[in-house]
């Protein structure tokens, strides 16, 4: 290899199943240059595995260009079909595997993982070049023809453990309504003691009520928002949910039956719709309708919330709405919205256009 004409990269050395692997920090304005990422440039047989998500670019370029004092990214994990050299600093055994990784100029780098951040790292770059003295970790794999690649792609997604989408809200220190959100349920104590802050659906024998992401999605809902906008939150917005979510708790008569220690959380969600994502989710369709069109007196119409048979017994309200004909519980934008309909009927609240439609078509559905 002509060592006059490469690429050098600071590196340390590591052994994986018995075969060497590099880690080296890359400078950003790098990234775009050398990785493959042109559909036309990868061979067919890995393009398919690849393909990128064009929706999530925006938001990755923005997550960096908004945060450029406390953005992190985990490392690319890439493989090289080229010539390579890792050349120690030192040949003392105890520090051999720090050096420089020496890399022909016409070797092709493939990326396994983190295409997405390539493609954001070179947009946020067009908006703030000053960005690319900065460094990303970049783990290099030696891949003759890149016949290896496949496999490293797919060992390393099979095995991959994502978080749940409460253990995101929960450590989100700049998402607004999820600093709010979490303020809410430290704030009370029924939500403190029964919100489940990492997991995202709730199984039968679970001491909880509620979990953290059922709470920050009928936030949403109720300032009629989406998650882009979360942060977009006035004062008025937060004294809102805050109130909002004293005056609900009240009103539930269950909740407040599993809080006083007179049924369990296991007995509420097995017999009562309360203790499900869709009746928390449907009540933020109607609160968000009570502060567009009630903002004097939502409090009472929330109030009357306690009167409501909400057991799923009471098939004739919640049958094909908030559970299924097997008495599954059903938890879709569409069941969500029957439930909020069949709630503001119960409460005196006129349906709008739109859920009339939607009434009519589940009427024609069961008729």
């Amino acid at each position: 290899m002509d060592t006059t004409f490469c690429y050098n990269f600071p590196s340390i050395k590591g052994i994986q199943a018995g075969k060497e692997y590099y880690v080296a920090m890359c400078p950003l304005r790098i990234i775009p240059k050398i990785f493959l990422f042109d559909e036309e440039e990868i061979p067919p047989e890995h393009r398919s595995q690849r393909i990128l998500n064009k929706s999530r670019i925006p938001e990755l370029t923005n997550y960096i260009i908004e945060n450029e004092k406390d953005y992190v990214f985990s490392s690319i994990t890439a493989s090289i079909d080229g010539e390579l050299e890792f050349v120690p600093f030192n040949k003392d055994s105890t520090s051999n595997d720090l050096g420089q990784l020496r890399i022909a100029l016409d070797a092709r780098f493939l990326i396994n993982d983190g295409q997405h951040r390539r493609a954001a790292i070179e947009e946020a770059l067009k908006i703030s070049p000053e960005l690319g003295n900065e460094t990303i970790s970049v783990v290099f794999f030696q891949d003759k023809e890149l016949r290896r690649s496949q496999q490293i792609f797919s060992d390393l997604n099979r095995h991959a453990v994502n978080t749940t989408s409460s253990i995101g809200i929960l450590y989100d220190h700049r998402d607004r309504l999820a600093i709010v959100t979490k303020d809410i349920i430290t704030s009370l104590t029924l939500l403190s003691r029964y919100t489940d802050k990492e997991r995202v659906s709730l199984s039968k024998n679970s001491p909880k009520i509620l979990a953290l992401n059922h709470v920050y999605n009928t936030n949403l809902k109720l300032l009629g928002i989406s998650k882009n906008d979360s942060n977009s939150l006035s004062d008025n917005d937060e004294a809102f949910l805050k109130t909002f979510w004293s005056v609900f708790c009240d009103s539930i008569q269950e909740w407040n039956a599993v809080l006083n220690k007179e049924m369990t959380s296991r007995d509420l969600r097995a017999n009562y719709i309360v203790g499900h994502g869709v009746f928390i989710e449907a009540v933020g369709i109607v609160g968000n309708y009570l502060r567009k069109y009630h903002e004097d007196e939502w409090k009472e119409y929330v109030r009357k919330l306690e009167k409501i048979d909400w057991n799923r017994s009471n098939t004739s309200d919640w049958l094909g709405r908030a559970f299924s004909s097997n008495g599954r519980i059903q938890k879709t934008s569409y069941t969500i919205q029957l439930t909020a309909n069949r709630i503001k009927q119960l409460i005196d609240l006129p349906l709008t256009d739109a859920e009339q439609t939607i009434e009519d078509k589940f009427f024609q559905g069961v008729v």
